[in-house]
């Protein structure tokens, strides 16, 4: 646990805000996704949020990380805004992709967003390549690839892996560990009980983080990042997790029991951090209030933004399709 004399009182408040910024907006998207307002399916975050806040507090505004099919976490966590993601995934033409991308494509180079691939292990390479070329052009930048227990089984995870160890890739690898992939156990589809454990094979450091504690990762990733900036290479985060909902809305659940979604959901980072906060004195009840509110309104508006904004051209179908020639 990190002591509460080594974090400023700006950086804990942040971190509740953005955990709570993020639950909101996805128990607000899943209202919105029973009522039909959001075309396709949901992969939802609720759970997750200390590990996309944890590690995104410690990077520099520069910096870029890589999402997955379960984005919104991470590029609410990053600081895009509320608005571009809420219109994006109601297909609007002033969502952050132009409507086009929806909730597993979304985008915000921005704030160093790149765009979310929701191929299973995809970004992996990607991230490494982005590192690659931070290291390339002298720049002191870091990349950082999110992805999921189940991802640690394909061969981008260890080709990218591989490859940036040889390299020393300025890169973080962050497992979000939820226990399954899709429906499946990862007692199913391992032997070894930490995928962190594999990071040996590439010879460089594997870190188990307890992906329920925000400051924890917070701190993992304060390591991991200065050892990508010092050009020491990569590390490889596991983040043990879990996902309070289904793989996507329309799973529900079954193959996991009831008393084991309850352990978890007595692990919940918010509260957690929340009840931290108070005992330590950071901030009073009143304060907390007052940030969980501001969290409610700015998902409110977000949606109200995305419902009244137009949706695309149709002669926009074709266009950022192709590379557009000189």
């Amino acid at each position: 646990m990190t002591e509460r004399a080594s974090l400023p009182l700006e950086t804990v408040r942040e971190m509740y805000r953005r955990m709570v910024l993020i639950r909101r907006f996805e128990d607000y998207l899943y209202a919105l996704f029973l009522q039909g307002a959001v075309p396709g399916t949901l992969h939802q975050y609720q759970g997750q949020e200390a590990v996309a806040v944890g590690m995104c507090m410690a990077l520099r505004p520069d910096d870029v990380i890589f999402s997955t099919h379960r984005p919104v976490g991470h590029f609410l966590a990053r600081g895009s805004p509320a608005r571009g993601i809420a219109a994006e995934i109601m297909g609007k033409a002033a969502g952050c992709a132009g409507g086009k991308g929806g909730q597993m494509h979304l985008t915000d180079v921005s704030v160093g967003a790149m765009p979310s691939n929701a191929i299973v292990g995809a970004n992996i390479p990607i991230a490494t390549g982005a590192a690659l070329g931070f290291q390339l052009r002298g720049q002191d930048r870091v990349a950082v690839s999110f992805f999921g227990d189940g991802a640690s089984n394909t061969g981008a995870f260890h080709e990218g892996l591989n490859l940036a160890a040889v390299k020393d890739a300025p890169v973080i690898f962050v497992c979000e560990n939820n226990q399954y992939s899709a429906s499946t156990p990862i007692s199913s589809m391992m032997r070894i009980t930490d995928i962190a454990s594999r990071a040996a094979a590439y010879g460089i450091p594997g870190r188990v983080v307890d992906g329920m504690n925000v400051l924890a990762v917070y701190q993992a990733a304060l390591e991991a990042v200065e050892r990508a900036r010092q050009d020491h290479g990569p590390t490889l985060l596991e983040c043990k997790t879990y996902r309070f909902a289904g793989h996507s809305r329309g799973d529900p659940g079954g193959y996991r029991t009831r008393e084991e979604v309850q352990r978890w959901r007595e692990r919940d980072p918010i509260p957690h951090l929340r009840t931290l906060l108070i005992n330590e004195r950071w901030l009073g009840e009143e304060e907390l209030k007052s940030i969980e509110l501001a969290c409610q309104s700015e998902v409110e508006e977000a949606v109200e933004f995305a419902r009244n904004s137009p949706e695309p051209a149709t002669e926009e179908t074709y266009q950022h399709v192709f590379a557009e020639g000189n």
